[in-house]
């Protein structure tokens, strides 16, 4: 089954709108705690994406945009979250939606390790039914000691288990291909708007020093990053407080390209 794009809008949107792409999971399952953490600062909106094994990185891209006009919301800032920055680039690239800002969570511009991604790509497509059932309980098994100050992160894992079935997966596999596929360097080289990095130390998935050093040199509008030492890729569930005091922080400061 393929569902429709789904969307959650939390707070009043005449507050500054704070839109969430999640990462390769493609849910709002993990968010909870960081959402909780923003107590109704933002209008934070959030996404379910469909389990699409022929969507492009555009049609993500023009379905939220829709759906976010839709909405009445025609601007605000994106939060990008590891495969969610890839359509970050693409809704800016777009036009469609005024950006006022990006906050990259364990996100990326060109992936800096592609061959990981494919390889990736290949263990997933050759992973058995019982491998993924097998990796799911472990995951179960970790989750209280991970999520063990994100009390409802950890209320969601529920939710994030029962949604892990053979069409997600599928969904999953085809969102890696369009990493490997794609490549905004473009994009962010000409981008307008402030752009910031949220990374946790440990992070097998995505070279976060490579990323930042790259925004440095080629992306004129990148203002800087944070790194959160007890923290991983998952940095918004794994770190949400923090995180989302920082996102709070950048958002009302309005920094002024250029200075």
């Amino acid at each position: 089954m393929v569902e429709d794009l789904q969307v959650r809008i939390h707070g009043t949107p005449a507050l500054p709108a704070l839109v969430y792409l999640p990462g390769l999971h493609g849910d709002w399952t993990l968010i909870g705690s960081f959402r909780t953490a923003l107590a109704d600062r933002v209008c934070f909106v959030e996404f379910t994406y469909p389990r699409s094994v022929t969507w492009s990185l555009n049609d993500y891209a023009e379905a939220i945009g829709g759906c976010l006009r839709h909405q009445g919301i025609s601007r605000g800032w994106l939060l990008g979250e590891s495969f969610g920055s890839q359509i970050a680039w693409a809704m800016i690239k777009a036009g469609q939606f005024k950006v006022d800002g990006l906050v990259l969570a364990g996100g990326f511009v060109r992936h800096p390790a592609l061959w990981g991604v494919r390889c990736v790509r290949f263990i997933a497509a050759h992973t058995p039914w019982q491998g993924r059932q097998a990796l799911l309980l472990a995951y179960l098994k970790y989750a209280p000691f991970r999520h063990r100050h994100a009390p409802e992160t950890l209320q969601g894992i529920a939710e994030f288990a029962a949604r892990r079935n053979d069409s997600d997966w599928a969904a999953a596999g085809h969102r890696l291909d369009l990493i490997a596929r794609n490549d905004p360097r473009v994009v962010a080289r000409q981008a307008t708007m402030p752009v910031f990095y949220l990374a946790g130390l440990v992070d097998p998935l995505v070279p976060w020093p490579w990323v930042r050093w790259w925004l440095r040199r080629h992306c004129s509008v990148y203002r800087g990053g944070r790194t959160f030492w007890t923290a991983d890729h998952n940095v918004l569930a794994t770190a949400p407080r923090e995180t989302a005091a920082q996102v709070l922080e950048w958002m009302a400061a309005k920094p002024r390209i250029g200075a």
